[in-house]
């Protein structure tokens, strides 16, 4: 089998080839690697890389255990680059922020070690922005992401190092976490998927085990029955996080096949011309609305009944509150604070403004839009919006300003169409949608009740069956064989 066929392959037929022999864990790894040197240089998607040689040692050890009939699970063998916000022991955990540079995590996090278990070998870190913050992966450690498609734009973020590296076919699946659209920005920038699960569906270690943050982990992937291999994988209780989620998702047979014939779907549109949007992402994504209803879906322009704005200001109040208590030690240093990027500054004062009654009238607004929601889907199915408001954009800005003329007022307002899903707490898979006259990629949220990940995975599966745009549509860089 060549390097290039290796690569191509998804996580699941991977998975079955390391299983039955077919090709073994070295010659998986030694592809990646060559894979990561021809590419990785043009988009700076992989950092911390560890050396080729202990990677195929490591490799070569869980052949000789597969010989030995130790098969560890469905990612045994598989190189791994997890995001560089997750503790991964005796690893690099920079988080993109200067004064971490050379930080060594002394543990996995929960879902690194369900990962290790399960038989990965982690190479090195996927690039983030400096602490998660913003949708532009971009950092004074690593530099810039460079977008998989056009290496002038951005690959979004915060989870881009990710979403680029699965698009060049330098990893099989990746990890990655989303508080404000992390996942799904970068995912829809990068035609790839990614599943944002509801809250405690994967346990994380967090600071605050009863108050946890908005942020999950979730899984990214070139299509959805591999997303579901890693989601099993990364989901289930944990005793180390009290409101992790029991119960089985049923995903081990990766059967999502289901008739979607009178299924209900609401689309976002423009939330009524609250949401303003750069010209030709709405055009790209109403285009898309047709495979769902070639699959017979039935299809209305809706939203749930809540004041919108009312959701944006809660959530201000919760991100300031909760991103800038992490950032409170941090901010308190002098010497530190002068290396933080003027974002992370953002939070932290933002969030030392607040009143313990301003977080909890914010905490009740947002329980009130649960209810909203919750009663949308009563008479709906599933509820699909853009999982952007703009193009990716060039490298050299920071974060849009406008949008259509609309001035932003923070830097996560122009990401505002991905808030309102991260307020319900429903899961929620990014799709590719298409592409752009520029040639650029932008992608669509496929939502569903809470706890309901499988829903979101059936229809994406059958959206992604009739479309195929990840194989149809692949980044140039793939076919120059120069890197």
């Amino acid at each position: 089998m060549t390097e290039q066929a290796i690569v191509a392959m998804g996580a699941v037929e991977l998975a079955a080839s390391i299983r039955e022999r077919r090709v073994s864990c070295a010659e998986v790894m030694t592809a990646t690697l060559d894979q990561i040197a021809r590419l990785n240089p043009r988009v700076n998607a992989i950092v911390a890389l560890r050396e080729p040689d202990e990677l195929i040692a490591e490799a070569r050890g869980l052949d000789d255990a597969l010989a030995r009939g130790d098969y560890r699970g469905p990612l045994h063998g598989f190189p791994q680059a997890i995001k560089d916000l997750e503790p991964v022991k005796d690893m690099k955990t920079s988080m993109g922020f200067a004064p971490l540079r050379d930080f060594v995590a002394p543990a996995d996090g929960i879902m690194v070690e369900r990962m290790r278990r399960a038989g990965a070998i982690f190479i090195g870190r996927t690039n983030t922005p400096e602490f998660g913050l913003g949708s532009h992966t971009y950092n004074k450690v690593h530099g810039v992401t460079r977008n998989a498609y056009d290496q002038t734009r951005t690959a979004g973020g915060s989870s881009g190092g990710a979403a680029v590296a699965l698009a060049l076919r330098m990893l099989p699946v990746a990890d990655g976490s989303d508080y404000g659209g992390s996942l799904r920005n970068p995912a829809g920038w990068n035609n790839v998927f990614a599943l944002r699960p509801s809250f405690g569906r994967v346990p994380s270690n967090t600071r605050d085990l009863f108050l946890p943050s908005m942020a999950v982990n979730g899984p990214m992937a070139r299509s959805v029955r591999d997303l579901a291999l890693l989601l099993g994988v990364q989901a289930g209780y944990d005793p180390r996080a009290p409101l992790s989620l029991d119960g089985e998702l049923a995903l081990e047979a990766l059967d999502l096949e289901r008739d979607f014939k009178g299924a209900r779907i609401a689309w976002c549109g423009d939330m009524n011309g609250y949401l303003p949007f750069e010209a030709g992402v709405l055009d790209t994504c109403r285009a898309a609305l047709e495979t769902f209803r070639h699959l017979g879906c039935e299809i209305e322009e809706a939203n749930p009944a809540f004041a919108i704005d009312a959701v944006w200001r809660a959530w201000l109040t919760l991100r300031a509150w909760q991103g800038g208590s992490g950032l409170l030690e941090v901010h308190k240093n002098a010497s530190l604070r002068a290396q933080m990027k003027p974002e992370a500054v953002f939070e932290v004062e933002s969030g030392a403004k607040l009143t313990a009654y301003d977080v909890s009238a914010a905490s009740a607004v947002r329980s009130q839009w649960y209810e909203a929601v919750r009663s949308f889907f009563e008479r709906y199915d599933y509820w699909i919006l853009p999982t952007a408001q703009v193009a990716p954009f060039s490298v050299e800005l920071d974060w849009p300003r406008e949008i259509a003329g609309r001035p932003m007022e923070t830097y996560h307002e122009w990401m505002k169409v991905a808030l309102p899903v991260t307020m319900s707490g429903c899961p929620v898979v990014a799709a590719p949608a298409g592409f752009d006259a520029y040639g650029l990629p932008m992608g669509l949220q496929i939502v569903a009740r809470n706890h309901a990940e499988r829903a979101c995975l059936e229809l994406a599966h059958a959206y992604d069956r009739e479309t195929r745009w990840v194989a149809k549509r692949t980044p140039k860089l793939l076919s120059e064989r120069d890197g």
